[in-house]
């Protein structure tokens, strides 16, 4: 494993060597370890200022591995609380979350989502949904017209709404001490598990979450994420050398990573690039259209 010192803050991870050193400024030592922990780029950004809400955010990390420990009591009303004061378009609010704790529909759940063990073993599994219902069934309450409610846009309001919902949840169940882990796979067999949550028409289950008491022994590192210059572009959209730069970079340092946690080391370009190589690679998502057709959404 390779030492690398950011400006005078060292930190142990192998693959930072390959990246020049960067001239001396002012910046705050623990926001630039936080920096390179999540880069693992010496020339990750060394920021100027740094609080304790900044270290919560860059050390965020999936926690699959959980203690058989109850969540504190009022962590889900306050975790839903930090949910609801997020942005929403419009305050539309067309975003709901079910909470399931019940073993058995747990494990029916994990199911339907390839049989993740960690849905078994969470002590709450949330299931964030994009529900246009309440609007549909308050408007023929009112007698008023919903007929914008078909559209696309809306669809793509509800699931912006539930994301945005799901992270500020994150930043709150993490700051209790808690962590977390988004399920995606809830979208592989959508029809199934709006069955099990009872979901009325026109709600559909964006993705899932499993919370709980993370088990220090387990080994959750920080995921180095693409260097900025592939996501950060000033004024217009640019495909250039910076990019594929922090793209080959993290090629190589995910590699290390994945090594640390004890996974094939196949490098970042390789296992995206395979994610998006077919139908089958998508567990059943490929047919995400005709399922939001079948629970009511028109897509218009």
């Amino acid at each position: 494993m390779t030492a690398a010192t950011v400006q005078g803050v060292t930190t142990n991870h192998p693959g930072s060597s390959m990246n020049k050193p960067v001239s001396p400024e002012t910046f705050d030592a623990r926001g630039a370890a936080a920096m390179f922990e999540r880069y693992r780029r010496a020339d990750s950004p060394k920021p100027a200022q740094w609080n304790d809400t900044l270290d919560l955010l860059l050390a965020h990390r999936s926690h699959r591995n959980y203690l058989d420990q109850p969540l504190p009591p009022g962590a889900l009303e306050t975790i839903c609380a930090a949910a609801q004061s997020a942005s929403t378009s419009s305050n539309l609010q067309v975003w709901s979350v079910v909470a399931v704790q019940d073993e058995d529909r747990k494990n029916r759940l994990a199911d339907l989502a390839g049989g993740q063990k960690h849905i078994r073993d969470c002590k709450l599994l949330l299931i964030w949904l994009c529900d246009l219902a309440r609007l549909e069934l308050l408007g023929k309450e009112k007698g008023r017209d919903g007929a914008a409610i078909p559209y696309l846009e809306i669809f793509m309001t509800g699931v912006v709404d539930a994301a945005l919902a799901a992270q500020n949840a994150v930043v709150a169940l993490e700051s209790l001490g808690l962590g977390c882990c988004y399920i995606g796979a809830m979208r592989n067999k959508p029809e199934e598990v709006a069955k099990e949550l009872n979901l009325p028409p026109n709600v559909f289950a964006v993705f899932g979450m499993t919370i709980g008491v993370p088990d220090p022994a387990a080994n959750a590192g920080v995921k180095p994420r693409l260097g900025q210059g592939a996501v950060l572009h000033r004024e217009q959209y640019h495909w250039d050398d910076a990019q594929r730069d922090a793209i080959e970079t993290l090629d190589v340092v995910f590699k290390d990573f994945q090594k640390e946690q004890g996974l094939p080391e196949q490098g970042w370009i390789r296992q995206v690039l395979s994610r998006v190589r077919g139908t089958d690679a998508m567990s059943g998502r490929d047919r995400i259209r005709e399922a939001l057709h079948a629970l009511g959404f028109e897509l218009r």
